[in-house]
């Protein structure tokens, strides 16, 4: 007995199916894999606040991290206290209303480090702001 296929001779469906499960896998990747990344930046533990500020696109973000002593960023930029004081005069300048500064400090940093960093801010003529961690709701009670 002979047996006799009853597809025609080139089924060219058939070849196509594993290249759209190609195309639907890489779509996938595309689409979902940005949404994984870490993005990199300073990791900072600010304390708890119940107050939220819309945010300046203009704003200067200075973050305290932990260390001995402690750790200035401007922006994503290491800097020492006076290239700090130094960089915010010079951003001032180019300035025509008045500048806003946030800052995000650890919750480990000490009080008076975070003030002495506001109050130098505070004489080149900035809004400060101290920013924290939202409250979930369940904290509020």
């Amino acid at each position: 007995m002979k047996l006799v296929t009853t597809l025609p001779e080139r089924a060219g469906f058939l070849h196509a199916i594993p290249l759209f499960d190609l195309f639907g896998l890489l779509l996938v990747f595309i689409l979902l894999g940005p949404s994984f990344v870490r993005h990199s930046g300073v990791r900072v533990d600010m304390p708890m606040s119940r107050y939220q500020v819309e945010r300046d696109p203009n704003a200067a973000v200075i973050t305290i991290t932990q260390g001995n002593p402690a750790v200035l960023w401007l922006e994503r930029q290491r800097v020492t206290e006076g290239e700090l004081i130094k960089s915010l005069a010079e951003r001032r300048e180019q300035m025509a209303t008045v500048p806003t500064v946030y800052i995000r400090s650890d919750a480990e940093i000490p009080a008076s480090f975070e003030r002495r960093v506001a109050e130098s801010a505070l004489q080149q003529g900035y809004r400060v702001y101290l920013l924290g961690r939202p409250l979930m709701f369940e904290e509020f009670e």
